[in-house]
């Protein structure tokens, strides 16, 4: 675990002994767990410190608001899975308000064992599908930022994400590096659901040679009442 305090330095991140304690309890609740359910595919510990945890925390780099400790800031980390970059960015970053969301119930229970093994405060997992959830009051644009690290197309995952973010708020997807034509394609989807493309943030996680595009998205106007639509639709018929 020295070696994600040094990598979590390159990014200007100081991790003391207490959170680097926590990401070691977490790596062996997920490698444990994940005898039991498929939670990921990385279990080797320098594959998920880099993979996973680095790789979270990373968005530090590139939106240093979450480093902001008198900043209070509504985090929605939706298809969380294992909880990446959700809890990394928790236990990195405890100011920030958390909520997970997931839309498998045993991967949320997983995520509730965690958070309370780790006891964390202001973080809450919670089960639901994008397209019902983002129709709740509770949850329709009230997040300062809505961080998704989720495979799905940026078309896609705006229809997901956008209609949780507040006007002035961010989306900020985690994508890999050659985005361009992915990005011509999401465009449309972007401006439709009241977001803007403000940055892609391109880096290399430290000691690494994976590369990382970040876009950063700001909420410019509401997202239109039709949105999300209907289950599975955002993934068949992404808004070109």
């Amino acid at each position: 675990m020295q070696r994600l305090k040094e990598k979590a330095t390159k990014l200007n991140i100081d991790l003391s002994d207490k959170q680097i304690e926590q990401f070691q309890t977490y790596y062996e609740m997920l490698v444990e767990t994940n005898k039991v359910m498929n939670l990921t595919a990385i279990t080797e510990l320098d594959e998920v410190i880099t993979k996973h945890f680095v790789d979270s925390i990373a968005l530090a780099f590139v939106y240093s608001d979450v480093c902001d400790e008198n900043k209070s800031i509504k985090v929605l980390d939706l298809g969380t899975g294992a909880g990446f970059p959700g809890i990394p960015l928790k236990i990195a970053f405890p100011h920030l308000q958390v909520t997970l969301m997931d839309s498998l119930n045993k991967r949320v229970k997983f995520l509730q064992s965690v958070i309370d093994a780790l006891e964390l405060t202001n973080i809450t997992a919670v089960h639901g599908r994008a397209e019902e959830a983002a129709r709740n009051a509770n949850y329709r644009e009230q997040f300062d930022l809505c961080v998704s690290r989720a495979v799905a197309n940026t078309a896609t995952l705006s229809e997901y994400c956008l209609p949780f973010v507040k006007v002035g708020g961010k989306f900020i997807p985690y994508k890999s590096a050659d985005i361009e034509e992915e990005l011509n394609q999401g465009k449309k989807a972007i401006q439709v659901l009241g977001g803007k493309l403000t940055e892609v943030k391109k880096m290399t996680l430290p000691d690494s040679d994976i590369e990382r595009s970040f876009l950063l998205i700001e909420k410019v106007k509401n997202t239109p009442k039709a949105y999300p639509r209907k289950a599975g639709t955002a993934s068949k018929e992404p808004i070109h």
